[in-house]
């Protein structure tokens, strides 16, 4: 490729909307221009390297047996109901109407359709295993689009579904496409991790998410260093802080606490540690409206939710909790109607109303706490399970935290922080059942699709990437994603017979080698023209001038070296396959 033919629009500035490194970077080197809001026109330099992500997952979905087809982007909404997705999704789901007013859905993904070709297609045991994927637009109605294409409203994902006899059959589709996702990702030249993750909206038992670490990432990876054990924080697991609870030894005292409406306060004005405190969250679940009134189903019911004052609620495992689906935060109101008391002052201790109590792991194991009084301006100090009140319900309802034993007993638990680019889960029968996709066994009766499901975020791997990799000139690119390999730089190509000769002379040696190369032929001057490729992050760089060549010598530069290596003209060509082999 010549510079001059192809479409370099690099600019100085990032636009004032651009948050993140990636998204500032990423439309300073040209490679996406902003359409709308979460909408982006990818541009051709952006293009180069979403097609070379797309390359290696093709090869390697392919490796893995899988077959490419490809499904629509408009999605009746039929099918959707079937599965009752089309209520559940709620407004990222993006509806329209034909001109004959029948609903369509957007796709932001493909299990509906792909388990309705399921079901017509796959009528036979012996047709068993099949996976199928394919790289697709989707589109995600998503509240606030930021970052750039980290959360656009529209991007491109690989999507795949497993389909299989039993579940033996399913772990072992789900341990193949694990294993490619590490191929894929190792291939990408990135650090990523893998971590165990909850199903979500999709639904289905196990599942793990794939994770670029990068300081910058919005979700928090939960992994023990000195064992195999990761999971993001929504699924680790977070163990009682003590095996066991102490025997009380204090009697429970009431105490005034004018205006300590915080566990933190409460601790300063009584100098003991924040941990020594409980903090108590209240939700409540709505009545059943399908319920016949009277029935303990059309009954608004009230939860208390106790956590150690140091601690965070994780919604994800609270909503896991039995009879809990569908909670929300109850209002002030409805908390004095239950307690007595504004919030701030809340305990398990005699409330007004009968709730029910649920204790994290290391509340349950706690001695002589300090709670909420049910009373304003007033806590206790000394309270103990079983002496002062009931035994609580026991669940795990907190995030994890640095220290924290590992759930495998094999070390502590440490933090970082990830962004997520692939998710492989396993969907069970979930959609097979919804919506009557069944096979014919041995024995000519019918039986549910085991399905699994696997996802790759194409173009949010480029933010991912630049995410890791940069620094304060631009885009470091890993090799295997870079929109070219090696940049030729001729000094005066324009105005010196021997740079342009020597230049296209090596430009046509490495392309007949089959390098992705780019000779810069614009005439730029050398700053300007440095500055584009290093913003751009191709990783190798060779300067062409006339000085150099009096000498026999050009000049190499990695995109991370701090300094140029001269090396001689009639080993160019083998040392740039060199640098490119390693």
């Amino acid at each position: 490729m010549r510079a001059s033919r192809f479409f370099i629009s690099t600019q100085k500035e990032a636009p004032a909307d651009a948050e993140i490194v990636s998204h500032k970077l990423m439309m300073r080197a040209g490679m996406i221009k902003r359409l709308g809001s979460g909408i982006y026109t990818y541009m051709p330099m952006g293009l180069r390297v979403i097609r070379k992500v797309e390359a290696i997952v093709r090869e390697e979905m392919n490796r893995a047996g899988a077959v490419e087809l490809l499904m629509p982007l408009v999605q009746p909404a039929e099918l959707w109901q079937e599965t009752g997705r089309w209520d559940k999704m709620g407004a990222e789901l993006m509806r329209v109407k034909d001109r004959h007013g029948r609903e369509f859905a957007i796709q932001p993904t493909s299990e509906e359709v792909v388990t309705d070709m399921a079901r017509s297609e796959l009528r036979s045991y012996k047709q068993l295993p099949v996976n199928f994927y394919h790289i697709q637009t989707k589109f995600r109605d998503e509240r606030r689009p930021r970052f750039g294409l980290m959360r656009g409203r529209e991007f491109t994902m690989k999507d795949a579904y497993s389909f299989d006899r039993d579940a033996e059959g399913l772990q072992r589709s789900y341990q193949i496409m694990y294993d490619t996702y590490t191929r894929i990702f190792t291939r990408f030249g990135l650090q990523f991790r893998a971590v165990a993750a909850d199903n979500g909206a999709i639904g289905g038992s196990g599942s793990h998410e794939f994770h670029v670490i990068a300081a910058t990432g919005e979700d928090a990876l939960v992994y023990c260093p000195t064992s195999d054990y990761a999971a993001n924080m929504e699924a680790a697991e977070a163990l009682a802080i003590s095996a066991t609870r102490p025997a009380a030894s204090e009697a429970m005292v009431k105490l005034a606490t004018p205006g300590k409406s915080k566990c933190e306060a409460v601790a300063e004005m009584l100098n003991v540690p924040l941990d020594r405190t409980i903090k108590s969250i209240v939700l409540a679940v709505d009545a059943n409206p399908d319920a016949k009134s009277g029935t303990a189903d059309a009954a608004k019911q009230i939860f208390l939710l106790l956590l150690r004052g140091d601690h965070h609620m994780n919604e994800v495992k609270v909503s896991k909790i039995a009879g809990i689906a569908g909670y929300r935060f109850a209002s002030e109101d409805e908390i004095v109607e239950y307690f007595g008391t504004p919030p701030g002052y809340l305990g398990p201790v005699a409330t007004l109303k009968p709730v029910r109590v649920v204790a994290d792991r290391t509340v349950a194991n706690m001695s002589d706490f300090i709670c909420g009084a049910n009373a304003e301006d007033f806590h206790y100090t000394g309270v103990n399970w079983g002496r002062d009140l009931p035994e609580p319900e026991v669940a795990d309802l907190r995030d994890v935290v640095e220290g924290d034993a590992s759930p495998d007993g094999k070390g502590v638990l440490a933090i970082q922080r990830g962004i997520e680019i692939g998710h492989v889960f396993q969907l069970g029968t979930a959609y097979s059942v919804a919506m009557k996709a069944t096979y014919l066994d041995e024995n000519g009766k019918p039986q549910p699709l085991q399905m699994g499901c696997y996802g790759i975020g194409i173009t949010r791997i480029l933010g991912a990437a630049i995410e890791q990799n940069f620094d304060e000139k631009g885009i470091v690119w890993p090799l295997a994603l870079a929109p070219f390999e090696v940049v030729l730089c001729p000094m005066g190509y324009d105005r010196s017979a021997d740079v342009k000769l020597q230049a296209d002379a090596l430009y046509d040696k490495l392309a007949a080698a089959g390098v992705d190369v780019v000779l810069d032929d614009r005439n730029e001057r050398p700053g300007a023209m440095f500055a584009d490729w290093e913003l751009i992050g191709v990783p190798h760089r060779i300067v062409i001038g006339d000085r150099g060549l009096k000498e026999g010598q050009l000049e190499y530069q990695g995109r991370r070296d701090t300094a140029a290596t001269p090396v001689p003209l009639e080993q160019a060509t083998a040392f740039v396959l060199e640098k490119l082999a390693r």
